[in-house]
């Protein structure tokens, strides 16, 4: 059984911070690419970043330079550290992690957590 847990979210003034984090839990497990994805009312999901094990990332435009992904995969645990927020980046976010556990590889999402920015 894999867990992926998310916390850090939360309200903030636009122009703030903060720092999501998304950590796997389970036995036997090894990650490969991890990332992070939102969903705002009325919209498709759509991927924010993501990052492989050896640590090449990739970032929706909307987010350069603003955002940074990381992960401590001693830890199995991907962050979005998110500077200068904007009122758009309002969204659930959720992280997701491509898993091979005991031979078999799966995709496993997080139950998400709440990003409000005021402006």
């Amino acid at each position: 059984q894999v867990q992926l847990v998310e916390s850090g979210g939360g309200l903030v003034q636009a122009g703030g911070s903060l720092r999501l984090s998304c950590a796997a839990s389970g036995s036997g497990l090894r990650i490969n690419a991890m990332g992070w994805y939102r969903q705002a009312p009325g919209r498709q999901r759509e991927l924010v970043a993501a990052i492989t094990r050896g640590g090449g990332t990739n970032y929706a435009d909307s987010v350069k330079g603003r955002f940074t992904i990381s992960r401590d995969n001693a830890k199995n645990t991907v962050y979005l550290q998110m500077n200068s927020l904007k009122p758009e980046d309002t969204a659930v976010y959720h992280c997701n992690a491509d898993v091979v556990i005991w031979g078999s590889t799966a995709l496993y999402w997080g139950q998400g957590t709440q990003v409000t920015v005021s402006s």
